[in-house]
């Protein structure tokens, strides 16, 4: 119990200290934080029985700056190819591939490109294999032919579904 309280008051204090930093040490930073996918969008507050947490609003505050600045930054992660074709009603059938995937599933990015001769059509922003493996799972009775690849994502949201 002491271990875990350790730990979660040490990274309040990382928190803190990671706010002082400067944009440009943000932006030079190349690793990417790592997220226990199980824990995503879960107070871990809440999962400890018989502790109470009084939190400053700093940390909170330095946590949801952290965040904003770097909604739009690019990491390298994994992303499902739902589809990839060269035939020449490809274009069409790449469009119709996307509007059907935002049809069944709004809530997840969608992206379109054409690397010549290939039409290709990518969902998702994933930091895991495994989480992009829980969305190929749900696809794949649409799609088939879909399959995990490892591409550079944008910076997925910390709370997101998958």
């Amino acid at each position: 119990m002491r271990r875990l309280l350790f730990t979660i008051l040490s990274t309040a204090l990382f928190l803190v200290i990671s706010a002082g930093a400067s944009a440009q040490d943000v932006k030079d930073t190349t690793l990417a934080p790592s997220v226990d996918s199980s824990l995503v969008g879960k107070s871990i507050f809440n999962l400890l029985p018989n502790v109470t947490v009084h939190q400053s609003q700093n940390i909170v505050g330095s946590m949801n700056r952290q965040i904003a600045s770097n909604s739009s930054r690019k990491v390298s992660g994994y992303r499902v190819r739902i589809f990839n074709d060269n035939k020449q009603n490809s274009r069409g059938a790449s469009e119709a591939a996307m509007g059907r995937f935002k049809g069944m599933y709004p809530g997840i990015a969608a992206y379109r490109t054409y690397t010549n001769p290939f039409f290709k059509v990518t969902v998702g922003d994933f930091r895991t294999k495994s989480e992009a493996m829980q969305l190929l799972q749900q696809v794949k009775g649409s799609f088939p032919s879909a399959f995990i690849v490892k591409e550079t994502i944008n910076y997925p949201p910390v709370d997101s579904i998958f």
